[in-house]
């Protein structure tokens, strides 16, 4: 088991910027495939984002494709999102997520999640 803890989450107008960031405790974070999802309000969590061990490959949903950005420091224990123009159907809470075998899943340790809000 690996603890997540997001932050950077907050408010933001359309066209800005945030970097969300989920610090993980423990030494094994680099066996972890690490995902950054979603919710908005009355709608379902959605897949934003995953990244492989050593960050070799990358995955998005298609309507993050080409703004935001994830990656990761292992020596840090530490996953990233950089999200660039930002629309207001981005505000949700974001959750990072990991597991030890799959990028597609399922995903067995959350953390609590990060409010962004985008301002029109």
């Amino acid at each position: 088991q690996v603890q997540l803890v997001e932050s950077g989450g907050g408010l933001v107008q359309a066209g800005g910027s945030l970097r969300l960031s989920c610090a993980a405790s423990g030494r094994t974070f680099s066996r972890y495939v690490m995902g950054w999802f979603r919710q908005a309000p009355g709608k379902e969590r959605e897949f934003v984002a995953a990244i492989t061990w050593t960050g070799g490959s990358t995955y998005y949903a298609d309507s993050v494709k080409g703004r935001f950005t994830i990656r990761r420091d292992n020596a840090k224990n530490t996953v990233y999102l950089q999200m660039n123009s930002l629309k207001p159907e981005d505000t949700a809470v974001y959750y990072c997520a990991g597991n030890l075998r799959r990028v597609d899943g399922p995903y067995d340790n959350w953390g609590q999640g990060t409010q962004v809000t985008v301002s029109s």
